[in-house]
């Protein structure tokens, strides 16, 4: 009995880690809400107050006893829904290899969270990882009550969330640790946005299909695409579009907006060349009005595409790119199994 216990309180820290990000997911990733973003806000004040009462006890230098280790499980906890959160939003909005590996960089932290509940009890470290938190969180929540995506939302956001640090340890009894760090962290951001490393949040890809024969049925549209080989079983959909000479070419797209946020998009079509790489075509734009549960949608076409690789990105009218999505040109009229498929 006593090594069950033993081997309970080993795997806890597991359990409860995959317990609440399934829940996130399930909850968090089907839909981004206003609801969400206050109670990961409400996470953050819970951990604000916790820094400043640790501060404060520090600066006292008394004992807690057996209620010492309290405070630090309550940090990591909260830090862990934090980061947990903050990763789903972002792996949302992640779709190009730079934005992949910043949002696997916030994956490392949600894990190694498990691991560093002792070493909380440096308050350099401490600040460091509430200043992530705020400034990823303030950066997703301005452009979501705002309505708004434009560049300067973003750099005020990551200005705010490290001046709420600031702030908090200005008022910290004895002002423990240092929040160098955290403005390191903040100038890395401000360099990274422009290099479009930093996903688009809170915009999020629903889906990209490129096609023939556009046509809209019962609200939705409807796309003729290539059928997956049988070969080809672990795909739905073949990367491949067989065409027609001088045949238009449609990409349709669905990206989720937050209600009251009104932009333009855009649909880069490039194709690649051996010597020159990725070449631009056009650069089209189209509306999006936020607040539609299944995203919103727009297309464009190109005509007279030559055959071999192409690509279509979906970009935000500030070059931040939503979503990529890559496929094969061939030029024949050799008939080719095809299926309609519903963007809805």
């Amino acid at each position: 009995m006593h090594n069950a216990l033993l081997s309970l309180r080993t795997f806890l820290p597991v359990i409860a880690f995959l317990t609440g990000f399934i829940w996130d997911a399930l909850t968090i990733g089907r839909h981004v809400g206003l609801v969400d973003l206050f109670i990961l806000a409400g996470y953050l004040a819970c951990a604000a107050g916790m820094l400043w009462w640790l501060g404060y006890r520090h600066h006292l230098q008394r004992e807690a006893g057996r209620l010492e280790r309290i405070p630090y499980l309550a940090l990591q906890f909260l830090f862990g829904g934090l980061f947990s959160a903050l990763f789903i939003f972002y792996i949302k909005s992640a779709s190009h290899v730079l934005a992949l590996l910043w949002t696997l960089g916030l994956a490392v932290l949600l894990i190694a969270n498990e691991f560093i509940e002792d070493r909380y009890r440096r308050f350099t470290l401490t600040w460091t990882m509430f200043g992530l938190c705020a400034i990823l969180l303030f950066n997703f929540l301005l452009p979501f009550i705002l309505g708004s995506i434009h560049f300067f939302w973003f750099y005020l956001s990551t200005l705010a969330g490290a001046l709420l640090v600031y702030g908090l340890r200005w008022i910290t009894p004895g002002r423990p640790g240092r929040i160098g760090p955290v403005w390191l962290i903040a100038a890395m951001l401000a360099l990274a946005y422009p290099l479009d490393v930093i996903p688009p949040v809170p915009l999020v890809k629903r889906d990209m299909q490129v096609g023939l024969e556009l046509k809209t049925a019962d609200g939705d549209y409807q796309l003729l695409i290539d059928s997956a080989s049988p070969l080809d079983f672990w795909r739905l959909f073949e990367d491949t579009v067989h065409l027609s000479a001088g045949q238009r070419l449609y990409c349709v797209s669905s990206v989720f907006a937050p209600r009251g946020l009104n932009t333009r998009l855009y649909h880069r079509w490039q194709y690649y060349d051996v010597d020159r790489g990725w070449v631009d075509t056009e650069r089209i734009g189209f509306d999006l009005q936020g607040g539609r549960g299944g995203g919103f949608r727009g297309y464009t076409y190109k005509q007279n595409v030559t055959a071999g690789p192409w690509r279509v990105s979906v970009e935000t009218e500030y070059g931040r790119t939503v979503a990529i999505h890559k496929f094969d040109v061939v030029i024949d009229d050799v008939p080719h199994p095809r299926q309609v498929i519903r963007i809805p």
